[in-house]
């Protein structure tokens, strides 16, 4: 359509579509829908968002006579031996079938009132043809034979003799992936091959080891195919979160089901290999990247995104997404029979070579450390940050929950301290903004996953000898410790500087902390302190009030406490040292009372009002650096400014006088407690939701010992989708969510508090004799018993996976708009139900978006 005649001609084809009633399905108007455009823009811009709504609400049968016939020419041209051949069987009807398709769909599932009519368009078998069965009656043999027992087989005959074809939906899916492996259209052309369709795999990496020649065209028509799968998997979004895994998509339940073996593994691996091969920049030299196994992007020139814009980059992201929407997709229940397996993530947990793993473990990382060298650039903004950086984390999380052997292997190898490292640079990095919280979430339960393997902990007690290499907003200066020092030092400021965004993964991250507990060493002073602070705001009066379940908090912390003494106690001199400093604290905890936890509360606050001056000099992000506070370790330039407020304490814990504790408790800052911390203003463009305790968050469960661990049945292991609402809660307790409006008593108070894990940390501080000179004791106290280290798992539960899923789409929708900027968003304008999509504030110039007289060039 390269004239405006022909694009005249489609506008008039699209209006006869809401104006003229049932126009018959042999008419030759349809051809027009594969004949005239030239380009998917040309199709968003002419097809518009009004001129999809006035056909579906006004001619809702010529929506689908429209979609039957696109789908029955899409289908006909995969099945032509010339397809695609320009003249015969041009590919451009084919690209241009999947356009409109990509274009209605949306359109179609926003809307509540045509449920029913999609389920029977799409998803009901259609009769193809009709025989005459009676003549097929069966004979009676036998004298007895009831009537009831001859209608019902003369039924049987009848529905046994009429001829069904397969759904529309289920025709359309099988098309395009026979499409996504069709020599000439989405493969080169190689050896002459009876089949135009063969389920071969795209790149070089996982299941392959012979390079395959490219073309943009080919990629191209890949990434056309990609975005109606996705279009066709994303009715989610037009759902409420909560009714994601419950309801699921029909589409995601059939390509997940598939029981052909070589599709799975051709679409797996072709997505997989075509995501770990996104490094290549350019067409011309792709083969040969590919070979040589070369990092192209060291030859890039500065700036290039700028200047050009790469569609390989379009294919990958797509690729990418689409792998995660099949193998996170849980398929639902019935609640009679077991779900059908997904047969994408039971064969990415089916991977075992460890050279499989070396390359997808690269490729992860090398994407993953974009980021932080983009910011570390001498040329801002010279070096491309690649956007699907959270998908990246969304897939090493998902191989790491599905995969033993892969979770393993990563351990082992120590790159987990790589993906740690990076976990806590992206929480740290996007902790305060509100359109990133997802991201943060996700990156805390992956050190959470992490955590749970012992070898893991063993291994953070190795040296951190790169941390210079970080952004300054997460490192650590003359830091000198190790990975388990940064790691704590980290979650201690992810809990302490969020202004109270993160209280929903509190539980998470100290659950991190609990499960590395027992297994590191040598702890610096940096990380202890950090410890110990943390133990001294849980303990405060004002924390523990605010809400139910506060104490278990707390709870966790001591447990952690506890392992190390009872696990690492000769290793750990210094954390001892620092914890004996601290025994007043612990020894008040004891006796801690509810009249004396509000005596504590309304003296601090008389003493704020009767000092105004004083509590806010206490209260300002300097104050750490007057007082020597560890957080002043922190760079200058980093955003990770100490900023607790919300609770009332700023002295110590409890009235206990001058001693020992007296530096500490200055040091000590109030942590954002769930009922105190508010909403923040939020002004993007992007998905998002507010902080809150009861987040539909995977549910944190009590630990469990290594045996009771190993007992669990084989069906109902750690992170699975199918049992992760019940397996787990069978062998453990979820914390409980904070209930609303909440009065503590004393009774409440004896509820818990006697149970606190208080005794190894008593019993060390009662047999040191040497504690205001700061000297443990030199071996553990014989009154101690150790008990086994206990592993801190998370349960999924069908509201987990619904924000989890909403979180997924909404990686893919922010992609959509900042990918495909201009005509072609596929959602841009629908009603999205899943997540709320706000409108970002309008930015001023820049090198990639200039203002004024540039504006006019060209």
């Amino acid at each position: 359509m390269g004239n405006s005649d022909s694009k005249l001609v489609f506008k008039q084809g699209i209006f006869k579509l809401s104006e003229t009633k049932d126009i018959p399905a042999d008419d030759i108007y349809w051809t027009g829908f594969w004949k005239l455009p030239e380009s998917a823009e040309d199709v968003f811009s002419l097809f518009t968002v009004a001129d999809v709504r006035r056909a579906r609400d006004n001619s809702l049968g010529n929506i689908e006579t429209l979609l039957n016939a696109l789908i029955s020419r899409l289908n006909a041209l995969r099945h032509l031996p010339a397809f695609p051949d320009q003249d015969l069987a041009p590919a451009k009807e084919a690209l241009n079938c999947i356009r409109i398709i990509t274009r209605i769909l949306p359109f179609l599932y926003e809307a509540d009132n045509l449920e029913s009519w999609e389920d029977k368009c799409f998803w009901q078998r259609r009769k193809k043809q009709s025989t005459d069965a009676s003549n097929n009656k069966p004979e009676v043999l036998f004298d007895g034979s009831t009537s009831d027992v001859l209608e019902k087989r003369e039924e049987e005959m009848e529905y046994e003799t009429d001829e069904y074809t397969k759904p529309l939906g289920e025709e359309l899916i099988d098309t395009l992936i026979d499409l996504l492996f069709y020599v000439g259209f989405t493969l080169p052309h190689g050896e002459r091959t009876k089949n135009k369709v063969t389920y071969s795999i795209w790149q070089t990496g996982v299941g392959c080891v012979t390079p395959m020649q490219s073309s943009k065209e080919i990629e191209n028509n890949r990434t056309e195919i990609l975005r109606l799968l996705l279009t066709l998997s994303s009715k989610s979004l037009y759902m409420p979160a909560h009714m994601v895994p419950v309801v699921g998509v029909k589409a995601l339940t059939y390509i997940t089901t598939c029981p052909d073996k070589q599709i799975v593994l051709s679409l797996l691996c072709s997505q997989l290999n075509t995501v770990s091969t996104q490094r290549l920049r350019s067409w011309s030299v792709t083969q040969a990247c590919q070979a040589l196994r070369y990092n192209a992007s060291a030859w890039r020139v500065p700036y290039d995104q700028v200047v050009s814009k790469n569609p390989k980059q379009t294919l990958v992201s797509y690729c990418l997404q689409f792998l995660l929407i099949l193998i996170l997709y849980p398929i639902p229940d019935n609640g009679h029979d077991p779900p059908p397996k997904n047969y994408f993530r039971h064969f990415l947990g089916r991977l075992h070579r460890p050279q499989d793993f070396d390359f997808l473990v690269d490729e992860m990382l090398r994407t993953l450390n974009q980021p932080l060298q983009s910011t570390s650039s001498y040329l801002p903004g010279s070096q491309r940050s690649l956007q699907w950086a959270p998908e990246m984390l969304m897939l090493f999380w998902e191989v790491l929950q599905c995969n033993k052997k892969f979770r393993s292997s990563i351990i082992d190898s120590e790159r987990g301290n790589e993906f740690a490292v990076l976990a806590l640079y992206y929480a740290l990095e996007y902790k305060t903004d509100p359109a990133k919280q997802g991201v943060v979430r996700m990156c805390v339960f992956i050190l959470q996953t992490l955590s749970t393997e012992p070898n893991f902990g063993r291994n953070l007690n190795k040296r951190y000898t790169t941390q210079e290499a970080l952004p300054p907003s997460v490192k650590i200066p003359e830091f000198s410790g190790t990975y388990a020092d940064f790691m704590i030092t980290s979650i201690h400021a992810l809990i302490t500087t969020s202004k109270g965004k993160l209280d929903a993964i509190y539980p998470a991250l100290l659950a991190t902390i609990n499960n590395i507990a027992a297994y590191i060493q040598n702890l610096d002073a940096q990380s202890s302190a950090k410890v110990i602070q943390l133990f001294a705001s849980m303990s405060a009066p004002s924390f523990l009030l605010a809400n139910e379940t506060n104490y278990s908090l707390l709870q966790s912390l001591l447990e952690s406490v506890n392992a190390i003494i009872e696990h690492q106690y000769s290793s750990n001199r210094i954390f001892v040292r620092t914890l004996l400093k601290a025994r007043r604290r612990f020894e008040a905890l004891r006796s801690f009372t509810l009249e004396s936890g509000r005596e504590e509360i309304e003296r601090l606050s008389r003493q704020r009002k009767e000092s105004a001056d004083g509590a806010d000099d206490l209260n300002s992000p300097t104050r750490s650096n007057r007082t020597g506070s560890f957080d002043t370790m922190r760079s200058p330039q980093s955003v990770r400014t100490p900023s607790l407020s919300n609770v009332p304490e700023e002295g110590g814990t409890f009235t206990i006088g001058d001693d020992d504790d007296s530096e500490e408790e200055d040091e000590r800052e109030p942590l954002a407690t769930p009922s105190q911390s508010s909403p923040s203003n939020q002004n993007s463009h992007t998905p998002s939701r507010s902080s809150s305790m009861d987040e539909p968050l995977p549910t944190q469960l009590r630990g469990m010992s290594e045996k009771a661990r190993g007992k669990m049945p084989a069906t109902q292991t750690a992170f699975s989708r199918h049992s992760s609402s019940t397996s787990l809660n069978s062998h453990a307790t979820a914390i409980m969510s904070p209930a609303v409006g909440f009065n503590p008593s004393p009774l409440w108070i004896e509820s818990w508090l006697p149970t606190l894990p208080l005794h190894t940390i008593l019993t060390l501080l009662a047999s040191s004799s040497n504690t205001s000179s700061g000297i443990p004791p030199k071996s553990l106290p014989s009154a101690i018993d150790p008990s086994p280290p206990r592993v801190h798992l998370f349960s999924w539960t069908p509201m987990a996976l619904g924000w989890y899923e909403s979180l997924l789409w909404g990686f893919i929708f922010t992609s959509e708009m900042m990918v495909q900027k201009g005509t072609v968003g596929v959602w841009n304008g629908t009603n999205i139900r899943l997540f709320k999509v706000e409108q970002a504030a309008a930015s001023g110039p820049s090198l990639m978006k200039p203002m004024g007289a540039v504006d006019a060039v060209g």
